[in-house]
């Protein structure tokens, strides 16, 4: 008995990654050095922001999308804080506002001007003033406004209300260790942690508590990150034990043990998970790693299925995710990243192969928009609720079609009248018929040049429909001998 192997189907089995060309890269960018695990990097629909080096304290640079090329030495950052920026993040409620955190220990919100900057921004819209140590995570409530969540190396998380600057809460004994990295769940009612305890908890931040807590969730020292998923499961990256790099999946109603484990390598780099929630696809990058690596994550067993691998010459320093509504829907976009390599930012498409033009519909489900679903009085009163959808659908522009047109051109001079009682070419076998019905074409007073190229196109003519014509009796004169052939006249 013969197995044949079974290939799981998938949507998105075919991805594949793909550098933008040179001239729509952002060239001579001097990225930040600071060793910190942070993307460095952070995109909307209309900027990128990237941390880069500053002498005298800490800055970001912000480019409009459009500026690609070379970046001029003297472009103006964001440079008011006095120490350098770990963390930066846009707020997904308006693509002008964008948050950093930093090693002065303050937490500090800007407001980006419609077209960008033209000159240095030293003037925050906010500071946030209750750390005691530096800064090293912050991330936007997902549908609260102006609701923002930091971390810092004091081993505190504090929750903001950013519209009247006040501690709305103080988390400061649920970790005793510094903290990797912080993921709000899809309707931002829990978050996340990843510890250096090696522990992963989940937290209500209205009622300070853990919800839950898996100890040991990676046994290795490096650090480790964990996100939350669509549906409430959590996925984490860490080591093992020998320092193989690990990718986890959990159950947040039973930690016990791991839904799915899967080692990869034994690089050192920490690894950073990207998802999208919409397709329930993990996009797996590896600080100081020239690759990308990208999983679906399903319903049924093992769950993570590995899907392919983006590689590239350069390591990256680190990356950058645009937003599902920021992607170019009539190329089949569902990622794409913004890579950073030591002085430039590389976009990366991740695109799914289709042959039609039209929207595909189960690429793009409805997304989140920029629209918050809530106040952060109402999140702070218990309320909770799921992000506003919004689709895609708006965003995509059908490609042009070429415009149908039909050229009759006359065998005449273009200023001859022509008669026009058949579209038949005197050449098809139809017209034969036809053609002798055909009205002759009637000319006015031939002089000159241009009569005789009448002339001479007339004889031509004439000798067309003399050849079709005697064609036609020819043909006629075949079938009457077939006929008589399969009567047995002959």
């Amino acid at each position: 008995m013969s197995f044949r192997k079974v290939v799981r189907q998938s949507k998105f089995r075919h991805v594949f990654g793909q550098p933008v060309k040179n001239d729509q890269c952002y060239d001579d960018i001097r990225v930040s050095r600071v060793t910190w695990d942070s993307t460095f990097c952070a995109v909307n629909p209309k900027f990128v922001a990237v941390i880069v080096e500053a002498s005298g304290g800490g800055a970001f640079m912000v480019l409009p999308l459009h500026k690609t090329g070379r970046i001029d030495k003297s472009y103006p950052t964001v440079c008011g804080h006095t120490g350098p920026v770990l963390d930066i993040d846009w707020c997904p409620h308006n693509d002008h506002i964008i948050a950093s955190g930093s090693e002065d220990c303050t937490i500090m919100v800007w407001q980006i001007p419609e077209n960008g900057l033209t000159l240095p921004l030293t003037e925050p819209v906010v500071v946030l003033e209750g750390h005691s140590k530096r800064v090293g995570i912050i991330t936007w409530h997902p549908t609260a406004r102006n609701v923002l969540l930091s971390a810092g190396c004091d081993n505190v998380v504090i929750v903001w209300n950013v519209g009247t600057t006040e501690e709305l809460y103080r988390l400061d004994d649920l970790h005793p260790d510094l903290i990797y990295n912080v993921s709000w769940n899809r309707d931002g009612s829990l978050f996340c942690s990843a510890c250096k305890d090696k522990s992963v908890r989940i937290i209500d931040p209205r009622r300070g508590q853990i919800v839950a807590e898996k100890e040991k969730a990676h046994e290795g020292a490096r650090p480790m990150r964990a996100i939350f998923l669509a549906d409430g499961k959590i996925f984490t990256t860490g080591f093992s034990r020998m320092s193989e790099r690990q990718l986890a999946l959990w159950d947040p109603d039973n930690l016990e043990e791991p839904m799915a484990l899967q080692e990869l390598d034994s690089s050192n780099g920490a690894l950073l998970p990207f998802y999208d929630p919409d397709t329930n696809v993990v996009y797996v990058c590896g600080k100081g790693d020239s690759s990308i690596r990208y999983f679906e994550i399903t319903a049924e067993a093992p769950y993570i299925h590995f899907l392919n691998l983006f590689t590239s010459k350069e390591p990256q320093r680190g990356m950058g995710w645009m937003p599902k509504r920021g992607l170019d829907v009539n190329k089949c976009e569902i990622a794409r990243f913004y890579k950073l390599h030591e002085r430039k930012c590389e976009p990366i498409i991740m695109t799914v192969p289709r042959k039609s033009d039209l929207f595909q519909d189960d690429l793009y489900p409805d997304t989140a928009g920029p629209e918050a679903a809530m106040e952060a009085e109402e999140w702070v009163a218990g309320k909770t609720a799921a992000p506003i959808l919004i689709s895609l659908r708006e965003a995509y522009v059908p490609t042009k079609q070429r415009d149908f047109k039909v050229n009759q051109r006359s065998l005449l001079h273009e200023s001859r009248p022509v008669s026009a009682s058949t579209g038949l070419s005197a050449t098809h076998p139809s017209a034969t018929s036809q053609s002798a019905a055909a009205p002759a074409f009637s000319i006015g007073p031939a002089s000159g040049e241009g009569g005789q190229i009448a002339e001479e196109v007339l004889r031509e003519v004439a000798s067309l429909r003399a050849l079709v014509a005697a064609q036609g009796e020819r043909i006629t004169r075949l079938e009457e001998q077939l006929s008589r052939i399969e009567n047995g006249d002959v």
